[in-house]
């Protein structure tokens, strides 16, 4: 059976809020300040919505050059830059030719020490572009794993940004290279202090 309390004849003076009254029940004097540690899905909220964003757009893309440029095509933009599709079944810059599945267990690797480096830091900066690398390099780890008739990691990446001068790349390429220097900028950064 439940027993019922008979309410506190004392009201709270006119203007006391209730985090005043809870603030010196827990013997915190009027006016401090009450700092709340954010759980882990409210510091990773933004992180992982970044993450996913960059994971759709980049196969978004690669779904669009499938399509578009399946035919050998390619599209003159200016200059040097146009599209072309490529598929590639080696490291970056094509580099290790065949190596699909060796590469895809070293990017789940490289994964799993991102998302514990950004675990480890306070700064949201460096979680945000975390968050970023990590959604690029799951995008090439999804055309391993699912672009393939050889068996689960025999697929190739999709790549067809072609500036002519420089091997051929897609957006998750992009971001973990950019995202990879802006983690060394932002780890200097902190590692030197202000100036």
């Amino acid at each position: 059976m439940h027993h019922v309390w008979p309410a506190n004849p004392q009201s709270p003076p006119e203007g006391d809020s209730l985090g005043c009254r809870a603030g010196r029940g827990q013997g915190r004097r009027p006016g401090a300040t009450l700092t709340i540690e954010a759980d882990w899905t409210g510091r990773w909220r933004l992180p992982v919505l970044v993450g996913s964003l960059v994971l759709i757009l980049d196969q978004l893309t690669k779904w669009w050059a499938v399509g578009a440029l399946d035919d050998g095509r390619t599209i003159d933009l200016f200059w040097t830059l146009r599209l072309r599709l490529v598929e590639n079944t080696g490291a970056a810059f094509s580099r290790g030719e065949g190596l699909g599945p060796l590469i895809g267990l070293l990017v789940i690797g490289v994964v799993v020490l991102l998302v514990r480096l950004g675990a480890r830091t306070a700064d949201p900066a460096v979680r945000l572009v975390v968050g970023a690398v990590v959604g690029g390099a799951l995008g090439n780890l999804v055309d391993r794993a699912f672009r393939s008739e050889d068996g689960l990691m025999g697929g190739a990446v999709i790549d067809f940004v072609d500036l002519q001068w420089w091997p051929v790349f897609n957006l998750a390429d992009s971001v973990v290279v950019v995202g990879a220097v802006l983690i060394l900028w932002l780890g200097n950064l902190r590692a030197t202090g202000p100036t």
